[in-house]
């Protein structure tokens, strides 16, 4: 799942400045926040001897706790306030209450969407309680507590070098940022260490893919699967070129280099995601040449096949690492379509690889996915569903489990009408 929107790095022209005092002395930090969070306005220091209660009391408040004790406990501490956080509010009778209320007769129906948009508020809630354990870097991007990890790849990595993000700051400052953002910039250093194992790619070991911080990782294989098998059109011009719209990991450019085709070009507008996309590729040696390049979906030009897999939900990101999930007025899903035609090839097919969860979810109708071909003079040529297998469609205790349940995905088959 990619897009083309950009994100921001550590390369943008100003970062905002944390403030505290310690030890009778006022201070300040630049502040890292990749969710564009605002620097709490008040930060108090933290350290073992604080419990989880008062540290509850005072992050719902809108305090930033500047952690200064042992690393792992303020890990504990993070897990504590999370338990917190996750745990019911509501007493069981005010629960019964509520239920006897929602089930009265000649009561209207919640609006569309109303459990997502709930769920997604109580998320960006519980982020933002979490997000208040603070974390100081020192210029090197060190961390000076005890039995903390050495994080300065991972943080380059996802930040870009240090003296990078000093000379944004134009100035030499210590960094503050959430221990929450410091343990999934981690994770993702080590997924991209790792990668994915990606069947549809081959045999072991060149079948990974190596995801980077703030690039989706192609952990749903069903809809690289579709890619790798969906027929290709019959009709093959001199060269059969094939387009991938919003690339991102590059993964669904090396699965169609492995099929018949003479050409892949590969776009997306995410600096990160270039990025990624031409690593993973340059590394996997594939048969046929791909060409990289940053362009808002379509490059120049006509393809045989263009492939596109847009966020699947028309909603707004709460952050950039949010940009693949979530498409604002569905911007890429309604670009793709309104674009196609004027991009393929005679004969030409394109492939939009779309989960059907938006309209259990009540964000979008078939009949609305429907209109918007017919608008732009497109018709389905055929579509190949796949049902997904991942961990949270088989979660009854999903707030979105009922959607998730019924989620099919599918490859429609567009072509001129």
């Amino acid at each position: 799942m990619s897009s083309t929107a950009p994100s921001a790095d550590s390369s943008q022209s100003s970062l905002p400045a944390l403030h505290w005092t310690e030890a009778g002395e006022t201070r300040s930090a630049i502040w890292r926040s990749e969710r564009g969070a605002a620097p709490p306005r008040r930060v108090v220091l933290a350290d073992d001897t604080m419990s989880a209660d008062t540290a509850y009391r005072l992050v719902c408040e809108g305090t930033g706790l500047l952690w200064r004790g042992d690393f792992h406990n303020a890990r504990q501490l993070v897990q504590a306030l999370a338990r917190r956080v996750d745990k019911p509010l509501k007493s069981s009778k005010q629960a019964k209450l509520e239920r006897k209320k929602a089930a009265a007769p000649g009561d209207s129906a919640p609006p569309a969407g109303h459990t997502f948009h709930l769920h997604r508020q109580a998320q960006s809630q519980r982020a933002r309680v979490l997000g208040m354990v603070l974390i100081e870097f020192g210029a090197d991007y060190s961390i000076a507590l005890r039995r903390a990890p050495d994080a300065k790849q991972a943080l380059s990595e996802a930040w870009g070098p240090a003296d990078a993000c000093q000379a944004a700051a134009q100035t030499a400052l210590t960094i503050v940022a959430s221990l929450r953002e410091l343990m999934g910039v981690i994770s993702a250093h080590e997924w991209r260490k790792k990668g994915v194992e990606i069947a549809a790619l081959g045999k072991a070991p060149n079948n990974r893919i190596h995801p980077h911080y703030g690039v989706f990782s192609p952990v749903r294989g069903e809809y690289v699967n579709l890619v790798a098998t969906a027929p290709l059109p019959t009709k093959r011009p001199p060269k059969f070129v094939a387009f991938d719209i919003g690339t991102g990991t590059g993964v669904l450019a090396a699965v169609l280099a492995l099929r018949e085709v003479d050409q892949v070009v590969a776009t997306d507008m995410d600096p990160r995601a270039l990025a990624c996309a031409r690593q993973n590729l340059e590394r996997l040696r594939l048969n046929a040449p791909v060409k990289v390049m940053q362009a808002d979906l379509f490059p120049e030009g006509q393809a045989s096949v263009i492939v596109c897999n847009p966020p699947w939900l028309p909603a707004r990101p709460g952050s950039p690492l949010e940009g693949a999930v979530y498409d604002e007025g569905s911007r890429m899903l309604l670009g793709y379509v309104r674009g196609l035609s004027a991009h393929l090839a005679p004969g030409g097919e394109g492939w939009l690889i779309l989960s059907d969860i938006a309209e259990h979810l009540g964000l979008r109708t078939r009949s609305e996915l429907l209109a918007a071909f017919d608008a732009a003079g497109l018709k389905v040529a055929g579509r190949i569903d796949v049902k997904p297998e991942h961990p949270k469609a088989l979660d009854p205790s999903d707030p979105l489990h009922a959607a998730r349940a019924a989620e099919v995905t599918s490859l429609w088959r567009l072509v001129v009408a």
